[in-house]
């Protein structure tokens, strides 16, 4: 993918979920579907604000632009669902209105490796 990757680049609910990381700011999403390599929002997934009482952090600057040029954060989420086509997140940390850490929910198979779980896809 280019370094120069646009929010609108990606289709509605990519942007949906970049949107969604920067108004949870620090954070994560859980039980995020993902089906044809794109996350879901029906049902709407588990989100988790981590607000510190000691200081008051602001949003991320983007938050307010129409448009504006991804992070590498963003480029590296978007590939890794490209790779996992259908599955579960069940956890994705946003640390500072970026997606930072992601927990995939995934099935060991006889091959002794983890496979991420298929979910409605019929053969």
């Amino acid at each position: 993918m280019s370094k120069h990757l646009r929010l609108s680049d990606l289709s509605p609910a990519r942007q949906a979920l970049v949107r969604l990381c920067q108004a949870i700011n620090h954070g994560s999403i859980e039980y995020l579907e993902v089906q044809h390599s794109e996350p879901v929002f029906d049902p709407w997934p588990v989100t988790l604000r981590d607000v510190k009482l000691d200081s008051d952090e602001g949003p991320r600057p983007e938050l307010t632009l129409a448009d504006f040029v991804v992070s590498d954060e963003i480029i590296r989420l978007i590939s890794l669902l490209d790779e996992m086509g259908w599955g579960t997140i069940r956890r994705l940390e946003v640390h500072a209105g970026l997606p930072r850490r992601m927990l995939v929910e995934s099935q060991v198979t006889g091959a002794s490796e983890a496979q991420p779980r298929q979910v409605g896809r019929s053969k």
